[in-house]
């Protein structure tokens, strides 16, 4: 067994500070084994939200020494030992106590976004008639597990907090999934330009760095996003038949 040093925030919303735990950690061992042994033998009332341990509820988000990380993926073997290992709950979020952050705004935005409103199916049984390469792409999106390390480190709303006018990385992966389904025909360019601050994006990728599902968030969500909202709102000739009240 090897002892190691671990830094860990406490406290709430209001105020709070760093502690210090030594603890004896096996090899193999991830961040979240080390917090639970520390929880175990030394804090029993620190608290940590954590669900599957397995990479796939995404409960367990976390800053480890300062890099959004899931605590069930990191393992502690990756991490320099010549210093304490500081673990701090995302700041993107109000802190609820310790590594417990509310992230409940983002499912309330979600609800604002318009659900998937697919057209009239191709065949009599329900079916649609959809190329390969477009249902490729829409699984892509699927595969977020709701970490929000994402939004957690979009400068948006980690330094800016422009919750109120931006719905983040996440909620556009969201959005593309239902936006560039196939089959589906409901319109939320509009929302998404004024009401969702698409704009704010400066597609840095620092969103796409931290998915621990390897979306490619940036390239394969936020831009053709983007691109379909200049298409619509920004093109010379759509805006002067939209003027002319011509419809498409």
């Amino acid at each position: 067994m090897n002892s190691i040093q671990l830094r860990i925030w406490r406290g709430d919303d209001s105020s709070g500070q760093y502690h210090d735990y030594k603890t004896e950690v096996d090899d193999g061992m991830v961040v979240l084994d080390a917090v639970h042994k520390v929880q175990a033998e030394q804090a029993p009332d620190l608290a940590v939200r954590w669900n599957c341990k397995a990479g796939k509820c995404g409960s367990c988000s976390a800053e480890v020494n300062g890099m959004p990380r899931l605590m069930c993926m990191t393992r502690l073997n990756t991490l320099p030992t010549d210093a304490p290992i500081t673990i701090e709950p995302i700041r993107a979020f109000p802190r609820v106590r310790d590594l417990v952050t509310d992230v409940s705004w983002n499912f309330r935005k979600k609800l604002t976004i318009k659900p998937f409103t697919p057209r009239k199916p191709d065949f009599p049984d329900g079916e649609f008639k959809m190329q390969q390469e477009d249902i490729e792409r829409v699984q892509e999106h699927r595969k977020c597990i709701e970490c929000f390390l994402c939004q957690n480190v979009c400068h948006v709303l980690r330094d800016h907090h422009k919750h109120d006018e931006f719905i983040g990385p996440r909620l556009l992966v969201y959005s593309a999934a239902l936006e560039l389904h196939p089959a589906d025909t409901a319109d939320r360019l509009k929302s998404l330009k004024d009401e969702h601050g698409a704009g704010y994006c400066n597609i840095t990728k620092c969103c796409t760095v931290v998915c621990p599902e390897h979306i490619k968030i940036t390239d394969n969500a936020i831009i053709p996003l983007k691109e379909r909202i200049v298409d619509e709102y920004y093109d010379p000739l759509k805006v002067v038949l939209r003027v002319l009240g011509v419809r498409r």
